[in-house]
Parts: structure tokens; C-alpha cells; sequence
């Protein structure tokens, strides 16, 4: 008997980006692939969590109200297929979030979460020295 493979998977494809500020052109920070809405979101709320503690004023306060309250409609969103984007600005750094509901193409070699050897090669990009 032979198995089939699906070819396509449904998932939510999730950015933070920031913007350099002598260009302004956008730099990606991290990238995920989350299987549900609630991945998506949990991926968000744990980087925004991590920095809340660094903000101030009206930054702050936005990063806890998504955290307390606004993250269950991002998720609602997400769960009928609205993209959601969550910008938090502090001085002159702005750093926004985006999940959107995409449909993922399966890669051949790819059989868990783990990403293949090469990704070192690919995701490694010393940002803390740009700049300066």
C-alpha cells in the first residue's frame, strides 16, 4: 500500500522585524513557523515579555496590556484567519511582531522541527556591531 504525503500543511508564519534607523529599511530579528495560532502567539508573548521589563512609559504600558489582555483576540484572529501585527515603539526603536495564516510547502528532508545542518549558515547575523 502506498502512503500518501501531503504536500501542503496549514501553519502561521511569524516575523519581528525591526527598522534600521539610518535607512529605515526593515531588519528581520527572528523568524518562526508555528503549526497553530496558539504557537504564534505564545512565540510572541514570550520576546515581548522578555523586553517589557526594559521599556518605559507609554511602551510599557502597551507591551503589558497586549500581554494581560490584548493576546486572546491576536489569537482570535488568528484561529479564523486574520493576520495579526503588534508594533511597540520606545524612543527611536520600533520593533513590530507580524503572524500571518499561511499554507507551508513541505520540504523533503525536513521529518521533525529541527531545522537541517545548513541553518547556521543562515540565521546567524551579528546585529550588535551594525552601527557603531
Amino acid at each position: 500500500m502506498t502512503r500518501l504525503v501531503a504536500l501542503t500543511k496549514p501553519g502561521i508564519w511569524c516575523e519581528c522585524l525591526t527598522r534600521d534607523p539610518a535607512s529605515g529599511e526593515p531588519r528581520t530579528l527572528a523568524t518562526f513557523d508555528a503549526t497553530t495560532p496558539g504557537q504564534a502567539i505564545r512565540w510572541i508573548r514570550v520576546a515581548l515579555r522578555a523586553i517589557a521589563p526594559a521599556l518605559h512609559g507609554r511602551a510599557r504600558n502597551e507591551a503589558w496590556h497586549w500581554l494581560e489582555a490584548e493576546y486572546a483576540d491576536a489569537q482570535r484572529d488568528l484561529n479564523f484567519g486574520e493576520p495579526h501585527t503588534l508594533t511597540i515603539t520606545q524612543g527611536t526603536t520600533r520593533i513590530t511582531w507580524t503572524a500571518h495564516p499561511v499554507t507551508f510547502l513541505t520540504l523533503a528532508h525536513r521529518t521533525t522541527s529541527a531545522l537541517p545542518s545548513c541553518d547556521e549558515l543562515l540565521t546567524h547575523t551579528d546585529i550588535s556591531t551594525r552601527g557603531e
